[in-house]
């Protein structure tokens, strides 16, 4: 009879050979693991994450089981046999002692530092009892991450587990081993730090992300290609998938053709002009480069500047309503070009419907990989200097995209509202190549502003994903009828930050939630998100949250996180406040033609967002502010935002446009004080006398006040620094 170690060689011989015909696993970082006995503290996705972290281990793994399971009678032989230690979460000492011994004996140990499954996909509140073990065997801890298991039929992606068809075979997962941790360092916020380290540098194993752009977009486009995948709301016309390749296609091959810059301009809003002159774009293995036609002259100017652009891609009807703008030397007219492209786009209609998407790609001459080469350019906002050129890779928007359907899980039924400017980087990768590698519908129209055209949209179409900034989102509160937006399951603001009242007045205006986020043009731009709350699948399981008041969201899968000091960059635990770094697919590749500021903010792979925040114990991220609307007075942060909040709630400006916004001026004294610009007159007596009766801090209380005529805001709705810092200047 085989002995106890034969034959757990030999269940795990026979078990690994099952599990691999449903998985390909890969490992990274075994070079962590160390010699002697350690403790394993894994993310918990499916119920076969113990199989599937013992098929990316080189050795055995002796597992800490619940004793509920350990008991079972028909688990019960199989864990025994594999030497699983159970645990009472009532008397754990026990365990404890066990885990500890088999530690010091040599072994590997493995506890799921969660205690339960994720019902989110995302990592859950880490639990103390590991750092009990780790002190108690005096080992090291290696912190491991198990990588795209979401969504297999084991995980609860869809709100169920098993009763789903598996979305492919074989199923690939990465495992992941972080740089191991004595038992002093392996504390719950620095495990949650290490833990996504390694679940970002696991996400960077996915293959989709090295592959080009437009390739990825031929791939979702043929994907039942007869489907509508935009209908443009000024007309109500449709472009199927099919057809929608089809005159992109025609497009890209003229555009390569008789134009060899390698970035094309495209001014165009939100429409089927828009998307088309995108996708031809990026078929012709060139750069399209989303200018913001609402900007100043100059800004322009020097966006074709930096760009070395000669060729811009409108309509005529749109160049007709923007004579001033500093056009480059060559227009493509979309409304005079196609008409004469007919023949071609019936050509390449039919081609895309009946010829596989490899092939289609090799015969457009499209790279088999896009990777870290520029993708998209896209223009800051320029809210506090002259606008920089922001390079996206293939690799970023990809990845971003990747990221985004993990959050946003939609269905067939699903369909989104696309206003929002593609010049502008939510449109741009929410909006825009989002729905053409996954194929959700859009529905678009050219201004965001115009709520009540909006609604009417979403009421006849039954959109249910709205995506807007919180500017935009207020002109729904005046002109948007009730039921208007009964079919929207998701309203996402992002861009700047949500007003408490607003969220308040939206849902008693519309009975709807409006779940903000956080991102940036750097970040292409989507790095976190609030989302509704799982429903349970029975009423003794525990809710694991997706929505937190007050935060902006978890972060999207594969983005780890720093907090450092704002001064010296000394770093902190990221529980604690302070300079927000970010690391990830979708951080950015650098600003055109300026090495300093690229190197000011990206170091080692790291963003300097350059936003004060913090996160708590579930992974929820909080923003403070900007860096740049801090004033440090008397040696303490004070945020600008926060100091307008306490004046707007004194004042009763709530739920109004933007009437006051304050600013930093330098003090001889104190370093800096604040200023108060007003659209309105303002007593500053009583409005001291106010927020001292709130408790407001002496020093967040403005020492003067400016009238100016309005408070400068740019089109997406963000406070314009730049041309307040000019107000107060002429002041």
């Amino acid at each position: 009879m085989l002995g106890d170690s034969a034959a757990e060689r030999a269940f795990y011989l026979f078990g690994s050979l099952i599990v691999r015909l449903a998985y390909r696993v890969k490992a990274i970082g075994h070079e962590n693991l160390p010699r002697g006995g350690c403790l394993l503290l894994p993310n918990h996705i499916t119920w076969v994450d113990a199989i599937v972290l013992q098929l990316g281990c080189p050795r055995p793994i002796r597992f800490i089981i619940d004793e509920e399971f350990y008991r079972n009678r028909i688990l019960h032989p199989i864990l025994r046999m594999v030497r699983a230690i159970p645990i009472n979460r009532t008397r754990p000492r026990e365990a404890i002692r066990r885990a500890a011994a088999q530690i010091q004996a040599g072994q590997i140990v493995c506890i799921f530092p969660e205690g339960q499954l994720s019902r989110t996909g995302t990592l859950q509140r880490l639990q103390r009892g590991f750092e009990i073990i780790a002190r108690h065997a005096r080992s090291p801890v290696v912190p491991v991450f198990l990588d795209q298991l979401w969504g297999s039929i084991f995980s609860f992606r869809g709100g169920r587990f098993f009763r789903k068809w598996p979305r492919k075979l074989p199923y690939r997962a990465t495992v992941g081993f972080g740089p191991a941790l004595t038992p002093v360092e392996a504390t719950r916020a620095r495990l949650h730090e290490e833990l996504l380290k390694v679940g970002a540098d696991c996400f960077e194993q996915r293959r989709e992300l090295g592959e080009h752009l437009a390739r990825r977009a031929i791939r979702g486009l043929k994907r039942a290609p007869f489907y509508t995948v935009v209908i443009d709301g000024m007309d109500g016309s449709k472009l199927s998938r099919g057809k929608l390749l089809g005159l992109s296609i025609a497009l890209s091959q003229y555009l390569r053709k008789h134009f060899s810059a390698k970035r094309l301009a495209i001014v165009l809003p939100a429409g089927k002009g828009a998307v088309v002159a995108n996708l031809a774009t990026a078929l012709a293995n060139k750069v399209p480069v989303g200018l913001n036609f609402t900007a100043s002259s100059d800004a322009i100017t020097c966006a074709i500047r930096l760009a070395e652009i000669d060729t811009a891609v409108t309509a005529t009807q749109f160049r007709d309503r923007f004579p001033n703008l500093p056009w480059p030397q060559n227009i493509v007219l979309l409304d005079e070009l196609l008409p004469k492209l007919k023949m071609k786009i019936l050509f390449w209609w039919i081609a895309s419907i009946l010829i596989p998407h490899t092939l289609l790609s090799r015969w457009l001459d499209l790279p088999s990989r896009g990777g870290h080469e520029e993708a998209v350019l896209l223009f800051t906002s320029g809210t506090s200097g002259e606008p920089k050129g922001v390079i996206l890779s293939h690799h970023n928007i990809v990845g971003n995209v990747a990221q985004f359907t993990v959050m946003l899980d939609a269905g067939p039924d699903d369909s989104i509202l696309a206003s929002l400017p593609f010049f502008h980087s939510f449109g741009c990768t929410v909006t825009l190549w989002y729905p053409l590698i996954e194929g959700t519908p859009i529905v678009t129209y050219p201004n965001p502003l115009e709520a009540a055209k909006n609604a009417a949209l979403i009421e006849k179409y039954k959109i249910t994903v709205v995506l807007a900034t919180p500017t935009f989102l207020r002109a729904y509160l005046r002109k948007a009828e009730p039921d208007q937006l009964r079919s929207a399951r998701l309203v996402i603001v992002g861009a700047e930050k949500m007003p408490l009242d607003l969220s308040e007045k939206f849902f008693a205006r519309f009975g709807k939630c409006v779940f903000e986020g956080y991102g940036l043009t750097e970040t292409t731009p989507v790095v976190s998100v609030n989302l509704p709350d799982p429903i349970p699948e029975r009423p003794d399981v525990t809710v694991q949250p997706l929505y937190r008041l007050g935060s902006v969201g978890k972060m999207a899968a594969g983005i780890a996180a720093e907090i450092r000091d704002p001064d010296t960059d000394q770093k902190r635990t990221i529980y604690d406040t302070g300079m927000l770094w970010l690391r990830g697919p979708n951080i950015f590749e650098g600003y055109l033609k300026d090495p300093k500021r690229t190197a000011e903010v990206l170091r080692n792979g790291w963003l300097k967002t350059g936003d004060i925040g913090r996160l708590d114990e579930d992974g929820f991220l909080y923003i403070e502010g900007r860096l740049s609307r801090f004033s440090k007075i008397g040696g303490e942060m004070v945020p600008h935002e926060g100091v307008e909040q306490q004046i707007i709630s004194v004042l009763g400006l709530e739920g109004s446009e933007r009437r006051i916004a304050v600013c930093g001026l330098t003090d001889q004294a104190k370093g800096e004080s604040l200023l108060l610009l007003t659209a309105d007159p303002i007593e500053m007596d009583q409005l001291r006398v106010k927020l001292k009766e709130k408790g407001v801090p002496n020093l967040w209380i403005p020492k003067r006040a400016v009238v100016v005529e309005k408070i400068p805001v740019l089109a997406s709705g963000k406070l314009d620094l730049k041309r307040c810092k000019e107000l107060v200047g002429q002041k």
